[in-house]
């Protein structure tokens, strides 16, 4: 895999870099590299809590069968001992009946902290060295994701010691998008910025899936475990992150910055007040810039649907297609694979359309059948379900990389903002801070739902994804990035 991207960069670089100037191309080699690596670890530590959750809860209708035969097999009745409920099998507290909503709220925990935390990270983390608050982001997430796993070592079971962790980490996570997005963005310029900002968001996916076969491997003997091992994974990351990183803001020191994102270099040490009414004055002018909004709203829906699948899929498999949690976690993998097909494509076309806005609309357009066909899951064979996996994975996946990478520098280097180094940031994290709200969203919505049926939810996410649609229809009508 690494080979094919470190192909992908040299490719690219061949065409943006001046041969004069073959250190500046080694740096934007390693630092996409370094960046697609960082934020593969925060995905990697983001996707235990779905895996494991099959685990926290299991159907214990097998062992309440057989306790029951057993009683009446010996003509007595079952003691106290002997009759099974889920509290024998199951994680306290999600042993209840009520355990998706339980599993629901640890979502929302997370992902409620990390909206709220979005909208500040991108304007501190202009303010800060991205090499150091990187850093800390990375260390302390490692940090809470080993607390969760350690819940099983010390045998916890209070769900506010995991409420607490789940919210922390939402809160330190919100270091990773806006540092990672304005270090690509600094080292290149707007050129193939589709393809390659596709072929660099494929992170997510590839986090996604060692995520899922790591916390598989110790789903069903230690889920603690499942945890911890992320945890040390991202940690280690960011003390690789501290050493070897190169922001982007010492470009100026190995060019001139005549093929460099050129409105980025132009007023770097213009602006140095980091008084309150140069903070709002930012925030105000990337709101006003026109796009800004409607591709908000736009990805608060496509993150909708995406985070739907991050958290719930490997359970959904678990249920309908009556597999164990490794299995399913295993399966679950498939549908990140298609993500990285489906980003690296709606690079590709936006590239050669020019028209973000409408790769968008199509994408979600077919998208919409896919998600009706996975209502039915359990009447598929494996083949089936494979392929609608995959596809689905494709289509899901696709608008929302492509928003949050590279709708989000065109639109943080628009020259309206007049070179505004800071603006970058803020615009991502406007941007990724209003998705995460829909990220917040499924998920609870999805735990309150499926109490109801599985049918709920995926009629939830139909409706996500019209949205979705209606208003990528709208902005590529209006935007001026389209």
């Amino acid at each position: 895999m690494l080979v094919l991207f470190k192909g992908c960069v040299l490719w690219s670089l061949s065409a943006q870099c001046c041969p004069l100037v073959f250190p500046l191309c080694r740096y934007r080699a390693l630092t996409f590299i370094l960046t697609f690596l960082l934020y593969t670890s925060f995905h990697l530590s983001r996707k235990p809590i779905s895996i494991v959750k099959s685990e926290l809860h299991k159907n214990c209708s097998s062992v309440n069968e057989l306790a029951t035969i057993a009683s009446s097999g010996s003509g007595q009745l079952p003691s106290l001992t002997s009759l099974h409920t889920d509290m024998d099998c199951s994680w306290k507290p999600f042993d209840k009946r009520n355990y998706k909503q339980l599993l629901g709220a640890m979502d929302y925990s997370f992902l409620c902290a990390y909206a709220v935390g979005m909208y500040l990270s991108g304007i501190i983390g202009e303010r800060l060295p991205i090499r150091l608050y990187l850093t800390v982001g990375m260390l302390t997430s490692g940090l809470f994701t080993c607390l969760f796993g350690l819940g099983y070592v010390y045998n916890i079971h209070n769900l506010g010691f995991y409420i607490f962790v789940q919210v922390a980490n939402g809160l330190v996570q919100t270091t990773g998008w806006p540092s990672v997005v304005t270090c690509i963005s600094n080292w290149f310029g707007k050129g193939r910025r589709g393809l390659i900002m596709g072929l660099w968001n494929s992170h997510t996916s590839v986090g996604n899936i060692l995520g899922s076969l790591i916390a598989g491997y110790w789903v069903s003997s230690n889920w603690g475990m499942s945890f911890i091992v992320p945890g040390i994974i991202i940690a280690v990351m960011g003390v690789v992150c501290f050493f070897f990183l190169i922001d982007g803001q010492t470009t100026q020191q190995l060019s001139s910055g005549s093929d460099l994102n050129p409105r980025l270099l132009q007023t770097r040490e213009k602006i140095t007040n980091t008084d309150k009414s140069v903070i709002l004055c930012l925030c105000a002018g990337c709101l006003s810039l026109q796009g800004v909004i409607e591709f908000s709203l736009c990805l608060l829906f496509a993150k909708l649907v995406s985070y739907t699948f991050l958290f719930w899929l490997p359970l959904y498999i678990t249920k309908a297609a009556h597999l164990d949690a490794k299995k399913a976690g295993d399966l679950s993998t498939l549908f990140d694979v298609g993500g990285i097909v489906g980003g690296i494509l709606a690079g590709v076309i936006s590239d050669k359309l020019g028209k973000r806005a409408t790769t968008c609309a199509v994408m979600l357009l077919l998208a919409a059948p896919t998600l009706y066909g996975f209502s039915m899951i359990s009447e598929f064979g494996l083949g089936p379900t494979i392929g609608m996996l995959l596809v689905c994975g494709c289509l899901v996946n696709g608008p929302y990389s492509l928003i949050t990478t590279a709708v989000s520098a065109d639109l943080g280097t628009h020259k309206s903002l007049k070179g505004n180094a800071r603006a970058l940031s803020t615009v991502t994290a406007i941007i990724d801070g209003t998705g995460s709200v829909g990220a917040a969203l499924g998920p609870l919505l999805a735990g309150l739902l499926s109490a109801g049926g599985w049918d709920r939810v995926f009629y939830m996410l139909m409706t996500a994804d019209f949205l979705a649609l209606l208003v990528s229809i709208i902005t590529d009508k209006s935007s001026g990035c389209k």
